[in-house]
């Protein structure tokens, strides 16, 4: 794990690159898109609250967070 501000600047970067690729290449389709996500549309507006979504990361990040305290 980085020790120092640069080093975590280069893993800051790093992820957000390996995102973006993600990104380019379409494998986050199902971002936003879950089923439990709140999409209502009217006439004057829409409004989206995407919950589901947002519980994955929260799981995911969680997860990776206590793997990286465990073993870094």
């Amino acid at each position: 794990m980085p020790n120092t501000f640069g080093d975590w600047l280069i893993f800051a970067g790093i992820a957000l690159l390996a995102v973006g690729v993600l990104a380019k290449f379409g494998l986050l389709g199902w971002f936003g898109n879950l089923p439990g996500d709140i999409r209502i549309k009217s006439e004057n507006g829409a409004f989206y609250f995407p919950i589901v979504t947002m519980i994955v990361v929260s799981v995911v990040l969680s997860v990776v967070i206590n793997l990286l305290k465990k073993f870094g």
